[in-house]
């Protein structure tokens, strides 16, 4: 692993991480190419269409950031901490969904490249050890749904409560 990437990682986390809400576990998901690049300029009609989708969406149930990359967009994000592991929102759902879908569809009207996609969360366990997991290949003409999404995150969700995800704390 880079250092430097791995630092800049770190930081970024921790400054979206700053709100110390208890019960939250602040995680990344990114969504990145398989090769080549997924961003505003080689990827415009897909960028075009996720703006398109953000004006219109419901105001989400949760916060988050979107970090664009070269490599493809990065969602920061909290994760709910329950009894029943950790839960990602409907609103991040349906925004991976979108994003991944919106990339789709802009590789059907001329955007490139058209390699796959990898759905990846990362972040840190509580004993601030990195953690990265594929979680989902898309080849980039495949359909997505949000049930497929949601079901992806269900099934890695236990293996993400395995890893003791590092959650927010209240000062004190």
């Amino acid at each position: 692993m880079d250092a430097a990437w791995q630092a800049e990682f770190r930081r970024r986390m921790e400054r979206f991480g700053e709100a110390k809400t208890p019960g939250l576990a602040p995680v990344s998901i990114k969504i990145r190419t398989k090769s080549g690049c997924f961003h505003r300029e080689h990827s415009p009609e897909a960028f075009r269409l996720i703006g398109n989708y953000l004006r219109q969406a419901p105001k989400p149930d949760v916060a988050y950031q979107i970090v664009e990359h070269e490599s493809g967009p990065e969602i920061l994000v909290y994760l709910a901490v329950t009894t029943a592991g950790l839960t990602l929102a409907k609103s991040i759902v349906d925004l991976v969904t979108a994003i991944i879908k919106a990339r789709s569809d802009g590789v059907k009207k001329g955007d490139a490249p058209s390699a796959p996609l990898e759905l990846i969360v990362r972040g840190y366990s509580k004993d601030e050890a990195y953690f990265e997991e594929t979680v989902l290949r898309v080849p980039s003409d495949r359909t997505v749904t949000p049930d497929l999404i949601g079901k992806v995150f269900a099934e890695h969700r236990l293996k993400m409560q395995k890893r003791d995800v590092k959650t927010s704390e209240p000062d004190g």
